[in-house]
């Protein structure tokens, strides 16, 4: 299979887990009125707003110090593709999850530059992103930004032609 072909089914898997999210997610809506709401008050300030294309930039340049990518959504999002680099410690959402995270992150100096992305589904509706957010700045990370993703991972990276690598 050609590399161009083989990207080209990676771009359509990730883009079918990431429907499948999306509709699970509008199907069962209880759990995220919450989240939608509080969209209205983001925890992050716009200048700790990152968009896709300036992430891609940062990763790509060679001269300057790669940020610390977190992906913050569901780990089978994450295995079907995400950002080069970036790596999965829990769920938010989840109790458990943002456990997992806190250990994670409790290994890392406080001055590490820190994106984190989620992207499981439209991020005003998103159960993961803002307790990330919120914890990891409450844990005192001075350079934490946000990866914008409006839509969907899919949408908003995949379908653009950003980077994309499969977990191993």
């Amino acid at each position: 299979m050609s590399g161009q072909r083989a990207s080209r089914h990676l771009r359509f898997a990730v883009l079918i887990v990431s429907f499948s999210a999306l509709l699970s997610a509008f199907l069962i809506s209880s759990p995220f009125e919450h989240v939608a709401a509080a969209a209205d008050a983001d925890p992050w300030s716009s200048g700790q707003a990152l968009q896709p294309a300036d992430l891609a930039r940062e990763l790509a340049n060679g001269k300057q110090a790669r940020p610390t990518v977190l992906y913050v959504g569901v780990r089978t999002l994450f295995n079907g593709g995400h950002i080069p680099g970036s790596s999965f410690h829990g769920t938010p959402s989840t109790e458990k999850g943002l456990q997992e995270m806190k250990a994670w992150a409790d290994t890392l100096p406080r001055s590490t530059s820190l994106v984190i992305y989620c992207g499981c589904c439209p991020l005003d509706r998103c159960p993961n992103i803002r307790p990330a957010f919120s914890t990891l700045h409450e844990m005192g990370f001075a350079n934490l930004r946000v990866l914008i993703l409006p839509t969907s991972f899919a949408a908003d990276w995949v379908e653009k032609g950003l980077p994309v690598e499969q977990a191993r």
